[in-house]
């Protein structure tokens, strides 16, 4: 049988299980087991459950369910919505300024937590409803916050970053260091967007009004939410970026931090404990289920000649090397319109990156284009999966037409983000190279 006819089995066969209903990781263990058994007998049953062991019990994983839980935590105990009232009475009085403070808080969130199912969630909980009540256009509105959630995946600690770093075997440390400077680039790009759209477009982000504006006392008495955070921040990324420790020590380091955040805030309880805990356990598991699927997938694909298949197909291609790389970024895009972003980085990786290194391409660089483009997945419509957390929190008068509308100018953002990026390397590389260097 040849490669192309088990590619087109192989695939097909996973699609269907997704049409029916079936959970990713499920539809890729079941299809692996079944090629692999029917193709080398039960015997194959053995490799299954060693390459499971080996992809499950990685070091670099335990960081994971420490910082999803920090993520949950911060949620949970109030934390984030006083660091939004301080910054809503600062920046209210500008026009579009809730919006402009939205990305601004997601951007501290993520260097907190690098998680964005919590800061979406958080943020759409807090401040979508505010923005609405104070006559902001809904599709602004919706677009900042389901933008700004997904600034987790890209600025360190990232949890997405550790889940590619395991399977590409490139730094966790470099990768968050080039990671850095897109991460707030695209912040600042959301940012900037939001300010001219306000300044042309007044009525769609207008400032509070003075009778509402709150007194200066008031401003700085609300700054005290922002000392907790801004202390987690400095903990997680100064212990990290000083080389003090490791990205897997500081996510241990900032659960510690924030739970002392949390009890010396007074807003630790045991019902926002349980929740954060039944929380991590779901997502974690999640993310666990996913690695063993597309593991048992990939390494049966790759057993009956995936290599071979991807070089005669980049062989063919034109534009040379760097073709080939605008093109794996374009599957990436399309494939994050209908898969999870860890099943995408786990099924992905392992065939593109051989080829990248084998063109002379730096997999530093790569891996920085692979998060940014993990941000245009999680947006994309049809089942970008930020679409549908949106939709949670969302009052029933948005359709999700309107959400769809509302993420558009965010996705080119990113995709000029990820422009920047491929074209200047250095926005990705030169950090590193600079802090660590090789």
């Amino acid at each position: 049988m040849s490669i192309e006819l088990v590619t087109i089995l192989l695939f097909g066969s996973v699609f269907f299980l997704f049409a029916i209903g079936c959970p990713i990781s499920f539809a890729l263990i079941i299809v692996g087991i079944v090629f692999g058994v029917s193709l080398w007998g039960p015997a194959h049953l053995y490799m299954v459950a060693s390459s499971l062991y080996g992809a499950t019990t990685s070091q670099i994983l335990v960081a994971i369910p420490l910082f999803i839980l920090m993520g949950n935590v911060l949620a949970n105990t109030g934390i984030a919505a006083k660091l939004f009232k301080a910054l809503y009475f600062w920046s209210g009085p500008i026009r579009g300024g809730l919006a402009m403070g939205t990305e601004a808080i997601c951007a501290i969130f993520a260097a907190m937590c690098g998680t964005s199912t919590a800061a979406t969630i958080t943020m759409g909980t807090i401040a979508l409803p505010e923005m609405l009540k104070r006559k902001y256009d809904k599709n602004l509105a919706v677009g900042s916050v389901g933008s700004g959630g997904l600034l987790g995946i890209l600025i360190p600690p990232s949890v997405i970053a550790i889940i590619y770093a395991s399977v590409s075997g490139v730094s966790v440390g470099r990768l968050y260091f080039g990671m850095f400077i897109p991460g707030f680039l695209l912040a600042f790009l959301y940012v900037l967007y939001i300010g001219v759209r306000a300044y042309l477009q007044t009525e769609w982000a207008p400032s509070i009004s003075k009778e509402q504006r709150p007194s200066w006392k008031e401003k700085f008495v609300a700054l005290k939410g922002v000392i907790l955070p801004v202390l987690i921040v400095i903990a997680v990324l100064g212990g990290i970026y000083s080389g003090i420790i490791t990205p897997t020590e500081a996510a241990g380091v900032g659960a510690i931090c924030v739970f002392i955040a949390a009890a010396i805030d007074r807003s630790l309880s045991w019902q926002s404990l349980k929740q954060s805990l039944l929380a991590t356990l779901r997502l974690t598991s999640m993310v666990v289920w996913l690695i063993m699927g597309v593991t048992v997938f990939t390494n049966v694909y790759n057993a009956l000649g995936a290599p071979d298949l991807i070089n005669r197909v980049i062989s063919m291609l034109p534009g040379g090397g760097f073709g080939v790389i605008v093109l794996m970024q374009l599957s990436i895009f399309f494939l994050g319109m209908i898969m999870d972003d860890v099943a995408i980085i786990l099924l992905c990786t392992p065939m593109y990156l051989p080829i990248v290194t084998s063109l002379g391409f730096d997999p530093l660089w790569f891996g920085i284009l692979f998060m940014v483009n993990m941000q245009c997945a999680w947006l994309t419509p049809p089942y970008g999966f930020n679409l549908f957390y949106i939709r949670a929190i969302t009052p029933p008068e948005i359709s999700m037409g309107d959400i769809y509308r509302s993420v558009l100018p965010f996705i080119c953002l990113q995709i000029l983000c990820l422009l920047l990026v491929m074209f200047f390397p250095p926005l990705a590389t030169w950090l590193p190279s600079v802090v660590i260097g090789g």
